[in-house]
């Protein structure tokens, strides 16, 4: 195939490594808003060619890969769609679904865009954060999948399971759902840490000489970028504020026990916390 990857950051960069590995994509195509950006591509060798014209890259290819910022993607997507062909095979990369979603009902090529989350990711961005082999082993989210055609679902879930990725099947109203709870809360919560150690550990020095693997890991996510998380809590605010929401209280039933010094009932909280160990490795 060739494919035209619109966005060659993290996501876009290490999909186009991941297509060229297993000999996927025979000639890569970028498209990419930061002349920067493109230029490091090219350096690094994620696309043999840089397109700067939308329209011209995309009908140049086999399969389009959208992999901008969630809010740029929903201009993004409908132009995509605007240029496709009936052999056209459209997909995108993106965290929440509700909004783009609905931005493309009714469109008249909406049935060659296939809605994917592939649930892989580091807190790096740009050209320089492609990993090869991130998807490998994860699960990939196909979205409102009886909207797309036939032929494009299963050249998705092919390309997707030669990537070594397994397949889930959610509408977008529970994705949205779901990776606010697993997903979207972490990063909240790697953000509202990092900004709390900031404000109380005002020696730099300390924070680096002390913080173990403990913290190290659970503020690893509070380096992700603004321009990449700003419009994903905005477009999937309502589910985010609903666990933020659950979170804040679980955070003052812990406060309580503690002011109580009730440490029978800590226990039987970190006791309940601990179930977690049956869900995740």
């Amino acid at each position: 195939m060739t494919v035209t990857i619109i966005g060659l950051g993290l996501i876009g960069g290490s999909l186009a490594l991941s297509l060229r590995q297993y000999g996927l994509a025979q000639h890569l195509i970028g498209v990419e808003a930061s002349p920067a950006h493109a230029r490091r591509a090219q350096e690094l060798g994620l696309v043999d060619a840089i397109e700067t014209d939308l329209p011209t890259a995309v009908r140049r290819a086999d399969l389009v890969v959208v992999a901008v910022p969630m809010d740029a993607m929903l201009a993004v997507l409908p132009a995509v769609l605007d240029a496709v062909g009936p052999q056209h095979v459209v997909i995108d990369v993106g965290s929440t679904k509700g909004a783009l979603l609905a931005a493309v009902v009714g469109h008249p090529r909406r049935g060659r865009f296939v809605a994917a989350h592939p649930m892989a990711g580091t807190e790096y961005s740009g050209p320089d954060a492609a990993v090869a082999g991130l998807f490998e082993g994860k699960n990939v989210v196909l979205c409102d999948t009886e909207h797309s055609d036939p032929d494009a679902v299963q050249l998705v879930e092919k390309l997707f399971q030669a990537l070594r990725m397994r397949l889930l099947h959610l509408d977008a109203a529970a994705h949205d759902l779901h990776t606010a709870y697993v997903s979207h809360i972490s990063h909240l919560s790697s953000f509202a840490l990092a900004l709390t150690v900031l404000e109380k550990e005002k020696e730099e020095q300390r924070i680096f000489d002390l913080a173990g693997g403990g913290f190290q890991s659970t503020v690893r996510l509070a380096k992700s970028a603004p321009a990449t998380w700003v419009p994903i809590f905005r477009q999937n605010r309502l589910n985010v504020l609903d666990v933020l929401d659950e979170h804040l209280h679980q955070l003052q039933v812990l406060r309580g026990l503690l002011t109580q010094e009730d440490y029978d009932g800590l226990a039987e909280q970190i006791g309940q916390a601990n179930r977690i160990r049956k869900m995740l490795p």
